[in-house]
């Protein structure tokens, strides 16, 4: 992939969406659509999307009984995404059957730790020990399932990326050097999650949200 920055579009308006996609494609190597967009649209909104001619990658995050998740995936089969993310924490079983279910051409990549969390919220939800070796086991179970690779931040990338290293590794929760962090808790630069490993870098708000998102766009491609 020459550009592997996919600009993720959650928004309520699908000529907005697609507007914004076709404004900064020729500076974006594809489009992320998560569960904002597909409650909102569903189908046709992803035939639409694609329209644009980049990559899409569905960030669904299945997460549900192993034959639950293999039918959401055979039902998505048809829109050709290019990357579905489902959570690994669903085990081993899930991953298994969402990966056998997938289509052909498509990725299957597994949300180990969401960007917006942290060790204390890991503690509130039962779950001991840092971050990182949350991601580290993680990692090891999906990899274990068959998937292609995993959803980290860039602040773990680097580990995984030795330890697998042929895994497709997505990173969101990226922030260029200056801008606002948000909502956002373990957050590194493009250019860093790109050096350690990453596959793909999703970036939204720092170009979505931008005042002018063509310009944004284009400096985070030029750090890469």
């Amino acid at each position: 992939m020459s550009n592997p920055v996919f600009i993720a579009i959650d928004v309520p308006r699908l000529d907005g969406a697609k507007a914004l996609a076709e404004k900064v494609k020729g500076h974006v190597g594809g489009i992320k659509l998560g569960l904002e967009f597909f409650c909102a649209h569903g189908h046709h909104g992803v035939l639409e999307m694609a329209q644009v001619g980049l990559p899409i990658f569905l960030d669904l995050k299945l997460h549900d009984i192993p034959n639950t998740v293999a039918g959401a995936m055979q039902s998505i089969h048809v829109l050709e995404p290019a990357i579905v993310t489902v959570h690994a924490s669903g085990g081993r079983a899930m991953m298994e059957d969402a990966k056998a279910a997938a289509g052909e051409n498509t990725k299957v990549v597994a949300v180990t730790m969401l960007t917006s969390l942290d060790e204390t919220d890991m503690a509130k939800t039962g779950i001991g020990g840092s971050a990182h070796d949350q991601v580290m086991r993680l990692a090891e179970l999906a990899e274990a399932a068959g998937l292609d690779g995993i959803v980290c931040s860039g602040q773990e990338v680097g580990a995984v990326h030795k330890q697998w290293k042929n895994g497709y590794f997505v990173v969101p929760g990226l922030r260029p050097a200056g801008s606002k962090v948000g909502d956002q808790k373990r957050v590194v630069t493009p250019r860093q999650a790109r050096d350690d490993g990453a596959s793909v870098l999703v970036i939204g708000r720092p170009i979505s949200k931008a005042e002018d998102p063509l310009a944004a766009a284009r400096a985070i491609e030029a750090t890469l």
